[in-house]
């Protein structure tokens, strides 16, 4: 009988530390570790394979030229912010060129919950306060809703994934948003 040679998945700590010695190597293992969950999510804003593709590999030239100082502690979350932000800057310039051929952002769905400050939800984000308000009301949710809006609106995931990957219904996972977004709305009034 043949076993298979598994591979040892590097540390975060070791990974980083590629990255300082600037070492491709580091690319290469932040690919193997994170590369899935980084592409899907950068998919789920945009809706395109390609562009998806395109973003990773722009995170990892990100991550190479910016490594901070403080060398990241948990790398996936610092890679996952750079194609977030990647994936929205993309979305925009589609959209603004016209070509954009996908359904609405996920984070549309949220737009009903901001109130109108006349900008969009990204400008009003990229503020700060609302990113404050949305942190204590993801503080006061119970575990598996916290995580349904994580894995929703920061993930980008599809609900159709949510509910296979967490073992519940699709339309519990429905409800369960827009219950979460009707709360949503009423903490972000009470906060301004």
């Amino acid at each position: 009988m043949r076993r298979k040679v598994l591979k040892k998945v590097m540390q975060d700590v070791e990974i980083v530390e590629l990255y300082w010695q600037r070492d491709e190597a580091a690319i290469h293992e932040s690919d193997a570790k994170y590369g899935r969950n980084l592409e899907r999510t950068s998919y789920g804003i945009l809706l395109s394979k390609p562009d998806a593709e395109e973003c990773l590999q722009d995170t990892y030239l990100a991550a190479w030229n910016s490594m901070p100082t403080d060398r990241p502690e948990f790398l996936g979350a610092y890679l996952m912010k750079i194609i977030r932000n990647l994936s929205i800057d993309r979305y925009r310039a589609l959209r603004s060129k016209k070509r954009y051929a996908g359904d609405t952002l996920i984070y549309e769905e949220l737009s009903d919950c901001i109130p109108d400050s006349g900008g969009t939800v990204f400008e009003a984000m990229e503020k700060g306060e609302l990113s404050k308000l949305i942190n204590k009301f993801l503080e006061g949710l119970e575990k598996e809703k916290r995580t349904v809006f994580v894995r929703r609106y920061f993930c980008s995931e599809s609900i159709k994934d949510i509910s296979r990957s967490m073992g519940i219904g699709e339309s519990k996972v429905k409800s369960m948003l827009m219950r979460m977004r009707q709360r949503l709305y009423e903490a972000i009034k009470e906060g301004e």
